[in-house]
């Protein structure tokens, strides 16, 4: 089976590539407009996007490619939709044109952005929860979802949607909450900051899943999903985001005040937010990385990038 991945320079394509070639399956890795390789998908030309279809001839096109921020998409929402919405457009117009009669299987990697703001007893979100996104990361990723289910219901190009909630793992941005912290804690341990935690609004509750189970659940979805529905990837369970910084500072093992930043408190209209993973396990997968190990690998990872910067 060949595999086609977009976005693949990016945190979960490089996860999802190994575990693909660790099945031996042949991917054709697609990044960025400036990454290296042979293969270099911008996904606001669509040209590149035929030449990386036309050439890979996959028989599943993995779709990671985006804007994954969400302040940056509420800063710049033309082009979250864009990159989000039209890009996933022009892949299924280069799908449905030049393989006809032979589609691959195109699994989507959503959000639970699209969820938008949800009342606590609403807990856990199941798939056929409607759809009212609050800000326009998350309406762009909705787009980008109604567009590959039209395409499904027009042309029987076979989509399966990933509606993923939070993920991490080693590699992850520090513009996320928990590679924020793990960073922020190991320059205290290096001796390269004061003991001092800053932070932002820790009242909340998130369902975070390791980025490993994460593609698992992308290649079960592409294995034996139904083309046209969609699926919770989430561990359903709520983690307090405290809770998290907790395990943290207790994997450092360092003293240390704890402040609130003024700058770092967006405060969510959302308290808690988690999924419903039925669907998803009924497919056979179920979520097998415990988060006290992801986050004593995202804090190792943390303290290797701070002696790696600095020089020691």
């Amino acid at each position: 089976m060949r595999a086609l991945v977009t976005g693949a320079d990016g945190f979960v394509g490089k996860y999802l590539i190994r575990a693909l070639q660790e099945r031996g399956m042949e991917v054709a890795a697609a990044g960025g407009p400036s990454s290296a390789g042979e293969l270099r998908i911008d996904v606001l030309d669509i040209e590149t996007i035929r030449h990386a279809v036309e050439v890979a001839k996959p028989d599943v096109i993995f779709h990671l490619a985006g804007q994954a921020f969400v302040p940056r998409a509420v800063e710049r929402p033309l082009e979250a939709f864009e990159i989000n919405a039209m890009g996933t457009v022009r892949l299924l117009e280069v799908v449905r044109t030049t393989r006809a009669g032979n589609f691959p299987r195109i699994v989507l990697a959503g959000s639970a952005s699209v969820y938008g703001r949800v009342s606590e007893s609403k807990n856990p979100l199941h798939e056929d929860y409607p759809l009212a996104p609050a800000d326009p990361y998350g309406a762009s990723k909705a787009a980008a979802a109604f567009a590959a289910m039209a395409s499904w219901c027009s042309y029987k190009i076979p989509v399966l949607i990933a509606r993923s909630f939070n993920h991490v793992g080693p590699g992850q941005s520090e513009d996320f909450v928990v590679p924020s912290f793990a960073a922020q804690l190991a320059r205290i341990k290096a001796g390269a900051e004061k003991p001092v935690m800053y932070v932002g609004d820790l009242t909340t509750e998130r369902d975070f899943l390791d980025v490993r189970d994460v593609v698992e659940a992308y290649i079960a979805l592409a294995e034996n999903g139904e083309p046209g529905e969609t699926y919770n990837v989430c561990s359903g369970v709520p983690m307090r985001i405290q809770d998290i910084l907790r395990l943290l500072i207790q994997i450092a093992n360092i003293p240390l005040e704890v402040r609130e930043d003024p700058t770092r408190m967006r405060k969510s209209d959302v308290r808690t937010f988690y999924g419903d993973n039925a669907k998803l396990c009924a497919l056979g997968w179920a979520p097998k990385i415990p988060l006290g190990r992801s986050l004593r690998e995202i804090f190792d990872d943390a303290v290797a990038h701070q002696l790696e910067t600095s020089g020691t």
